[in-house]
């Protein structure tokens, strides 16, 4: 190396040198400024000054959580670390700061970065095995097993298991992401639970089914071609021999009694989850006896017809 070049190396050196000691003797003043006036401008000063050192702290964890948030999170520990740094250690602000602000983003991130609440000891270990796992993968060059994890955290097996569960479950998930390796939005929501209005369509169509007992083979036919078929009262008249008029007073005795036999139905299940005793059948005792005689009388065989429910 030339004299020259030696001589432009030192130079930057002793600038170096020269600027930190006089960022040192800055930062010493506007400290003693804020003894001095703790509610002046020196606070607000320290914070501007070192709040970019806060942000690259805060950038280490961007993977994690949102940076807007590790961003605050780190701004908050840099006012506690101003708040509690004595210049007269000897310490420059910087070597006292990081690690009060590192220490902040990690208690954050352990209590308060996990979408469901989770026992301190299972977050520790998480992240224990988080790392172990790291080192496993470099040293065998594949993902490592539970046996492996467990052997190398020092923990039981069912402890890694239960970190590692609690580790997938760290972060909630958006039910409009689409899956991975989907096109876009309803390939994810296919995969959740969701209310289908279709089984209480098949509760209707079973109860109805059962319901259709106390009527006569005549009447069911008619609520199956008006219902089922969806056809007016005069093609069922047409079918049936009989007039619109005696298909549309029909109709309305049929639901009558359907209605009657759904309110005997419900005030059995009353009943029995009252602990009371009831008979084995809500349709066939006591004044509810009406809709079997009735079904008699319009010629039904309620125990031995055919069921007819609309289609679902």
């Amino acid at each position: 190396m030339s004299s020259e070049r030696v001589g432009v190396v030192l130079g930057h050196g002793v600038a170096e040198e020269r600027g930190s000691s006089e960022r040192r003797r800055e930062e010493r003043a506007l400290f003693a400024r804020l003894a001095r006036e703790p509610r002046g401008g020196a606070r607000d000063a320290l914070v501007r000054r070192f709040l970019p050192l806060a942000r690259h702290l805060a950038r280490r964890y961007r993977n994690v959580e949102d940076p807007e948030d590790l961003e605050q999170v780190a701004a908050l520990g840099l006012l506690k670390a101003i708040d509690r740094f004595d210049p007269d250690r000897g310490l420059a602000f910087s070597t006292f700061a990081v690690p009060t602000i590192t220490g902040e983003l990690k208690r954050h991130l352990r209590d308060r970065g996990w979408s469901v609440r989770v026992p301190r000891s299972v977050k520790d270990l998480a992240v224990r095995v988080e790392r172990v796992s790291a080192v496993l993968v470099s040293e065998l060059g594949r993902p490592p097993t539970v046996a492996e994890l467990a052997a190398r955290a020092d923990a039981p097996l069912e402890h890694v298991v239960e970190a590692l569960a609690a580790a997938a479950a760290r972060r909630a998930v958006s039910l409009d992401r689409p899956a991975l390796g989907g096109d876009e939005v309803d390939a994810f929501r296919r995969e959740v639970a969701i209310v289908d209005p279709r089984f209480a369509a098949m509760e209707d169509a079973d109860q109805l089914r059962t319901l259709m007992r106390v009527l006569g083979e005549r009447d069911r036919r008619i609520l199956e071609l008006k219902l089922r078929e969806d056809r007016c009262q005069r093609e069922i008249g047409e079918e049936l021999g009989l007039s619109q008029m005696q298909v549309s007073r029909l109709i309305r005795r049929a639901v009558g009694r359907l209605e009657r036999a759904a309110d005997a139905e419900s005030r059995a299940i009353d009943r029995l989850r009252s602990g009371l005793t009831v008979p084995p059948s809500g349709l066939s005792s006591g004044s509810d006896g009406r809709v079997d005689r009735e079904a008699r009388e319009a010629g039904g065989a309620p125990e031995n017809v055919a069921l007819m429910a609309p289609a679902v």
